[in-house]
């Protein structure tokens, strides 16, 4: 089960407050080695329809030797909460469980079964550590997404998609299909042109010039 949060952040922009939206994504799960390939697979069906792909594998990883630890470290079968967020340029990935003792990296003796996952996860990370909660702890570590020229422009199009099925009323527990999101994109379009044409605008000319758009940008990439 999931639930989908967009959230808003704001930066400073010639004395105004720009809102930035933001992506977040909240996996509750059990602590059990079976959940960890239904994990797995959640994580990258939902960085698919954040246009995160590039980072689809090591977010896969990190999740799982953050899921491992709570299994090896706090039990089998506790309640955990994996939580995504898109910040800028990297893709935040949380694990919060209800221990409050702090994990540390072995440094060596690799035969040692504590630590080697966060020692993977700290060569693999731009940066990572732990936050304590009201409730417990967070693991948290940061991946970089891949410069790709298309990257924001999908990222925007996931947010759009994201506040416009929860305007109509589209559940949140669950991954959408891609046939639930192609619909809603295609309802999305059609809203835009309704805009466009009580503006007094054209909308075939609109379209003409969006698709003249993603042709050289799909052709630059």
């Amino acid at each position: 089960m999931q639930v989908l949060v967009w959230r808003g952040g704001s930066a400073a922009m010639n004395g105004y407050e720009v809102t930035e939206p933001q992506l977040r994504c909240v996996l509750p799960f059990e602590a059990e080695p079976a959940e960890m390939s239904v994990l797995r697979k959640a994580v990258r069906s939902q960085l698919g329809h954040w246009g995160m792909l590039t980072v689809a594998d090591e977010a896969e990883l990190a999740a799982t030797e953050l899921a491992t630890n709570v299994i090896k470290h706090v039990g089998h079968g506790v309640a955990a909460t994996l939580v995504l967020e898109s910040r800028r340029e990297r893709l935040r990935i949380e694990l919060h469980d209800k221990s409050y003792a702090s994990p540390s990296v072995v440094a060596a003796g690799w035969d040692e079964e504590c630590g080697r996952g966060l020692h993977l996860l700290s060569g693999m990370a731009e940066d990572w550590g732990t936050l304590l909660t009201a409730t417990g702890k967070a693991v948290w570590c940061e991946l970089r997404l891949k410069p790709l020229r298309h990257c924001a422009r999908l990222q925007r199009a996931a947010v759009v998609l994201e506040g416009y099925r929860r305007a109509g009323g589209g559940t949140q527990t669950l991954t959408p299909s891609y046939a639930v999101l192609e619909e809603s994109v295609t309802d999305i379009i059609a809203d835009l042109l309704h805009w466009l044409a009580a503006q007094g605008g054209d909308p075939d000319d609109i379209l003409d010039r969006a698709q003249m758009h993603f042709e050289a940008e799909s052709e630059a990439a």
